[in-house]
């Protein structure tokens, strides 16, 4: 069907027998308020197709957003629509009117704002639901003008700030005006307070004294006794007030009146916006009643036909009835003919399909589970229920076949026929044959068709025509019960002894009943319940091996589970052993330069120092993880991006960076499951995807490659005997001399060895560290460090 061929309507009979308002009640019952219940109430089928897949894809995305915790931000707001359009003609609203435009103004902008952000991920309500960003401005004029209690505030307008302060101004001197008239007149007053009467100041004087109190009497006690009388004395004041009330009045309303134009000038963007909450509203509900009653969006099919896994119907699980799914299918051109005992479910499935149909064509999702598909159909029509027109003088058979008529002249291929006990209430062997040829007729028509019968010629149907299939509601004949199960394929037993025997009709009654049943039927009864038995034990199989793979995934994911446990703790106490580990050297290292410090004062042998340094480069070889302490002392080093390594280099013996170590290692052992690794004295099990490509270190750019150790260069301990003074020489002398220490430092075995020539001009410096270059004594050098000397000194490996 194309996406803009339009949809007939739904016909009356049908949201009838279906009980659809219901459904639009329990929508209506999630709005937050009455703009989104008015939308729910009074919520139209798509006309199109195009447009009952937008409207699926907006409810699909708000049911997501439930789903995911962060629902559309809706909150109860009042229906401002026709006071927002009174304003087309220029009206003024009230201030408690224009509170509520406000509220719905900034509504709009949080709404605005949540779909913003989530522009990708629900692309339809991002569409459906923005609204004008420049209403913001607008919004703030609003919220602007109040006070908190709902009143204009003073900085509405600079008129209405002045007249009001002038009206508190003036009620002030009024009030402390009468407080001095009270304390004059104490004697002859009632009380000593301030109230008002007929909108004018008054005090309460005694009656029996009034005549010595000069002013206007506006009113008496109920006793008589108290006349609050209007003292002369403020008379003028009291008409100054009045005054200045009207004028504060009139401001207000020009206010409002002005803030009312803007509305107006703003009219269509306003109201998009009121609908677009209204919409909001809804469509939050939608995603909450999906949730409730665990409903899916089914697959949405190019053809006419239905196909629902596991359904239920949406009005009993509302109810709270606890529903047996089903899984139910029909297409066009197609009859499916369900049969079974009385009170087993068969209407429950019409139904359910039906409702199912008309949930798609409002957008809405449906009450069966995933993989379900459900086509567009232009009309469901119905028959559904005793629907006897007594005042047209019509008996509930002649009532039924005038439905069947208007049914059979409405269908067309693209319509789904509900029709329930189809052709009862006459003559059983003449209504059989009505059926059959009102079924044959509707399929013929290209409709989809579901019929619910007793009639066991309509089972029939099947086993000639290729356009007929049976269905059943089963019956569990142990318990006397129906089970509600709907079994495909399956004609149903009607089961009326069965049922008789269950509500009271006594046994000798049944046993005799079943004397007048033909071979024929008892045979056709007795190969039913056969079938269905035989269903039952594959039913029952089936769900013994479902129950089974289901405690095979819990296992395997308990499995998971105990697995990620064990890598988590695996990897907890390579964090502690690394940890331990790196305080160990940092004592180690913080030892040795106390040594140093100590050495540096003494005079020690050349084979001691040399002595030293191998027991140390060994102690580092043992301890260091991939060779080098650095990582674990200090962690703060930026990690290099490194390169994943090629499986077919995973092989025993080969070197890897190890991420969670952050370290290089050996392979030990390559599984399915991880390899097995050893850096330094640990080892450990890590997966595939934490493994990279050793990095390759290349010696510092200076004059020649360094020589490292496990410390990444040999360790020194700087003394007399390997350090050489050069300040105060001339260039060429210091030249000349350090070559000559350098000789002999080599010969002594020494590895390393300090050149001092201070900073000065750094000529000295530049000359030393250009003969080291072309030294063949020299492996490397560098400037020493802080503790060594800074840049005044040259640290040299020798070759």
């Amino acid at each position: 069907m194309p996406h803009d061929e339009p949809i007939a309507p739904c016909p009356p009979k049908t949201r009838s027998d279906l009980e659809w308002d219901r459904v639009l009640s329990a929508i209506a019952a999630r709005c937050r308020g009455p703009l989104g219940r008015t939308m729910a109430t009074s919520l139209e089928f798509s006309e199109t197709r195009g447009d009952a897949l937008r409207r699926l894809g907006e409810a699909s995305e708000a049911a997501r957003l439930t789903r995911d915790g962060e629902p559309l931000p809706v909150t109860e707001l009042a229906d401002v629509r026709d006071a927002v359009l009174r304003t087309r003609a220029g009206g003024v609203l009230s201030a408690e009117e224009l509170r509520h435009v406000g509220r719905a103004l900034e509504a709009a902008r949080v709404l605005r704002r949540f779909l913003s952000t989530r522009r990708a991920s629900a692309p339809h309500l991002h569409l459906a639901l923005t609204t004008d960003a420049t209403l913001d401005t607008l919004a703030d004029e609003l919220r602007g003008a109040f006070d908190p209690d709902g009143t204009l505030a003073d900085h509405a307008s600079p008129r209405l700030r002045e007249l009001r302060s002038e009206f508190r101004a003036a009620r002030a001197r009024m009030l402390s005006r009468l407080e001095e008239l009270m304390r004059r007149y104490d004697g002859i007053l009632q009380d000593a307070f301030v109230t008002e009467r007929e909108g004018r100041w008054v005090l309460p004087v005694r009656s029996d004294a009034h005549e010595r109190f000069p002013g206007i009497v506006h009113g008496t006690s109920a006793s008589g006794a108290t006349l609050f009388v209007e003292p002369r004395a403020v008379i003028p004041m009291g008409n100054r007030l009045k005054v200045l009330e009207a004028e504060v009045a009139r401001e207000e309303l020009v206010v409002l009146a002005r803030l009312s134009s803007l509305l107006q000038d703003a009219l269509a963007s306003v109201m998009a916006a009121v609908d677009a909450l209204a919409h909001a509203d809804y469509l939050r509900a939608v995603g909450e009643l999906a949730h409730d009653l665990r409903l899916h969006f089914p697959v949405v099919s190019e053809v006419a036909e239905i196909s629902l896994e596991r359904a239920r119907h949406p009005l009993l699980v509302l109810d709270g009835v606890d529903v047996v799914p089903s899984d139910a299918a029909v297409r066009a051109r197609h009859a499916v003919v369900i049969s079974g005992p009385n009170a087993g479910g068969k209407t429950v499935v019409l139904k359910t399909l039906g409702l199912s149909a008309l949930m798609v064509r409002a957008g809405l999702p449906v009450p069966a589970g995933e993989g379900s598909r459900v086509g567009l159909f232009d009309v469901v029509l119905t028959d559904i229920g005793d629907d006897q027109s007594l005042h047209k003088n019509l008996s509930t058979f002649s009532a039924h076949v005038k439905n069947l008529a208007e049914v059979l002249d409405a269908t067309h291929e693209g319509a789904l026929v509900l029709l329930d006990e189809v052709a009862t209430g006459t003559d059983p062997r003449e209504g059989e044959a009505l059926a059959a040829g009102v079924l044959d007729s509707l399929t013929a028509r290209g409709g989809a068709v579901v019929a619910t019968t007793h009639y066991e010629g309509l089972k029939a149907l099947a086993l000639a025509d290729a356009r007929f299939s049976n269905a059943s509601v089963g019956f569990d004949y142990t318990t006397m019960t129906p089970t509600f199960q709907l079994a495909l394929g399956v004609p149903g037993r009607s089961s009326a002894l069965a049922v008789a025997r269950r509500f009271g009709i006594p046994g000798t009654v049944i046993e005799r009943a079943e004397t007048f049943l033909s071979r024929e039927d008892r045979t056709f009864e007795e190969t039913v319940q056969k079938l269905d038995d035989e269903r039952r034990a594959l039913a029952i199989s089936r769900a013994e091996a479902e129950r089974k793979a289901l405690e095979l995934d819990e296992r395997r994911r308990e499995l998971d589970e105990r697995i990620e446990q064990a890598k988590a703790k695996e990897m907890r106490d390579l964090t502690r052993e690394a940890e331990a580990l790196r305080k160990g050297i940092e004592r180690a290292r913080e030892a040795l330069r106390d040594a140093q410090g100590t050495l540096r004062q003494k005079r020690i042998e050349p084979h001691e120092l040399r002595a030293a340094e191998r027991t140390i480069d060994k102690v580092g070889r043992e301890l260091a993880l991939g060779g080098s302490l650095e990582p674990l002392v200090n962690k703060k080093a930026a990690e290099p991006p490194r390169s994943p390594i090629a499986s077919e280099s995973l092989k025993k013996g080969a070197k890897v960076y190890v991420a969670r170590l952050r370290a290089e290692a050996e392979v030990l052992d390559v599984s399915p499951d991880g390899v097995t690794v050893a850096a330094g004295i640990l080892k450990a099990k890590v997966p595939v995807e934490e493994l990279f490509a050793p990095e390759v270190i290349e010696a510092p750019r200076t004059a020649k490659g360094a020589k490292g150790s496990a410390f990444g260069e040999a360790f020194a301990i700087q003394t007399r005997d390997n350090t050489c003074d050069l300040r105060g020489l001339r260039a060429d002398d210091a030249v000349a001399m350090a070559t000559q220490f350098l000789d002999r430092s080599l010969n002594d075995g020494l590895r390393v060895c300090f050149l001092v020539h201070g900073h000065g001009t750094g000529a000295v410096r530049e000359a030393v560290r250009a003969e080291l270059k072309e030294s063949p004594y020299v492996a490397s050098f560098r400037p020493g460090t802080q503790s060594e000397g800074g840049d005044g000194a040259t640290v040299v490996h020798l070759a």
